[in-house]
């Protein structure tokens, strides 16, 4: 969670609501013209998190979806799929519970030792990389259930095998369980996906905190130098 001088100078609404249209627009850009099989519409879900905390992150997580669901709109049960936004804010906070110092994004009075600073870049880099396994399996099976339920309602499948239905790797497909089918078809996307998130994320949270911080320590330093 965010310092005081973060709190102070980022009112937590305007963080929400600039990050989740900053979600709907980074992913309307990777999926339009460059039509990357890619979602990346939790990395500023993923700032806020770290800036404000669990109730702002899991905000922008709905929020985001809200508007993104609203711009191309194919029925009230996508809306669910809010859940699994959520769910990235809240698995966030988890691990800034857990690993307070590597995730924290204010930076830290240490040694200027090189070798403390590449243990440091070493241990975010491992957070970071298990953050992201840490997603991708909470997103997969969240967002698994969550298609299984509106093909129940539907009485449709959600994802088809593009593939000839009498080919062996389809045959083998229909056979699995349509839970487990939902869940593991998302694997390699989420992966791949959570991965960029999550690191990208963490640097727009940096980012942020250090503007903030130079903003509120401009007018000390004017004071300063006045004296």
């Amino acid at each position: 969670m965010c310092k005081s001088k973060i709190c102070n100078i980022a009112f937590p609404p305007i963080l929400c609501v600039t990050g989740a249209f900053l979600n709907v627009g980074v992913h309307l850009l990777a999926t339009g013209e460059n039509m990357l099989p890619l979602y990346l519409d939790t990395i500023f879900t993923i700032s806020v998190t770290l800036l404000v905390g669990p109730v702002w992150g899991c905000l922008t997580g709905a929020l985001t979806n809200i508007i993104g669901h609203t711009n191309n709109f194919w029925g009230w049960e996508g809306y669910l799929f809010a859940l699994c936004n959520i769910a990235t804010a809240l698995v966030t906070w988890m691990f800034m519970r857990f690993f307070p110092q590597e995730l924290s994004i204010v930076r830290a009075q240490t040694e200027n030792v090189k070798s403390r600073q590449l243990d440091k870049v070493m241990n975010l880099i491992f957070v970071l990389t298990l953050l992201s396994f840490a997603l991708c399996l909470v997103i997969s099976i969240l967002g698994g259930l969550i298609s299984v339920f509106i093909e129940i309602l539907r009485n449709t499948a959600v994802s088809e095998p593009v593939l000839n239905p009498a080919s062996p790797p389809v045959m083998f497909y229909n056979e699995i369980p349509l839970v487990l089918r939902e869940i593991l078809s998302r694997i390699p996307i989420n992966i791949i996906d959570r991965l960029i998130s999550a690191f990208a994320g963490f640097g727009v949270a940096k980012l942020v905190s250090a503007a903030c911080n130079f903003v509120s320590s401009a007018p000390t330093k004017t004071r300063q130098n006045a004296k």
